[in-house]
């Protein structure tokens, strides 16, 4: 999502982008304070539109860089943020070269996140987590809910896993789709991600990422059941699908539970190498 001040009708809001311009300038500040909890480190803010967040950002004394892909946006902003001339960058976020920014320095993210392509963005965020020890910003009500929820939960899917591995998550609050224009169909929320201390995962990394997919691509279905597609030739009466934990679904397991199902299926697909090679 974007934000707007009172020029609004200086940028066009165009819905291939997903623009919905924020009226409210009270809000606009508390998503801007939200960086407030990882102080000192230089902001990264995606799709400033027109600044509204910006003019927020500016004021707190730390390098502060904004990428916004709309040319109209970064015209506006060239012209009314003389002060953040050489720091407005008119590029794609998803094909940045982020260790670039800040000299390969940490810094935080932020933004009013467009709702087609957040999970993207959280993704590449992950992709660069030790550049990235905290996100913040707002995103769709609904993704804010599955990325902060917990095991047992049904909102509880792959975003909640692949981010929870490596980030603390926080809903803040839900802002109405009244305080938009135009107005979105759905609600939005302010989330605030803060890297945890772990530094790496006892298990196959790629495989992890692998197993949660998988399994939650049949989320209703027991683990037996789902993660045949990685084991399409293995019977279902194999000492492998008589784990106890074949019987439970994938909203049921913890991350420490995915790393152990993970090594389970790592140490299963050894064995089904080795008796290939025999």
């Amino acid at each position: 999502m974007y934000l707007c001040n009172t020029f609004m009708k200086q940028v066009r809001p165009k819905k291939n982008l997903g623009q919905h311009f924020l009226t409210d300038l009270t809000i606009a500040k508390r998503i801007a304070d939200t960086v407030d909890a990882c102080p000192d480190l230089p902001i990264l803010e995606v799709g400033p539109g027109m600044g509204v967040l910006t003019q927020y950002l500016a004021p707190k004394n730390r390098p502060l860089k904004v990428v916004e892909i709309d040319k109209e946006s970064v015209a506006y902003l060239n012209e009314n943020f003389p002060q953040l001339s050489d720091n407005i960058v008119g590029e794609d976020f998803l094909r940045m070269d982020l260790n670039r920014l800040f000299d390969g320095h940490e810094f935080v993210l932020t933004g009013n996140y467009p709702y087609d392509i957040s999970s993207q963005i959280f993704f590449k965020m992950l992709d660069n987590r030790d550049l990235i020890p905290c996100c913040t910003g707002m995103i769709q009500r609904e993704v804010a809910l599955r990325m902060a929820s917990q095991p047992g939960n049904k909102a509880y899917g792959i975003l909640s896993v692949l981010i929870q591995a490596w980030y603390d998550v926080e809903y803040l609050f839900t802002v109405d789709e009244n305080v938009f224009n135009p107005p979105p169909k759905v609600k939005s929320a302010v989330i605030r991600m803060t890297r945890n201390h772990t530094t790496h995962l006892d298990c196959d990394e790629k495989l992890f990422k692998r197993v949660v997919k998988t399994v939650f691509n049949q989320r209703r279905k027991m683990l037996r059941v789902s993660l045949k597609q990685i084991f399409g030739s293995l019977p279902s009466d194999a000492p492998f699908f008589q784990h106890e934990m074949m019987t439970r679904r994938p909203e049921q397991l913890s991350i420490d539970e995915f790393v152990q199902l993970t090594n389970l299926v790592e140490q299963e697909m050894l064995c089904a190498n080795t008796n290939q090679l025999t």
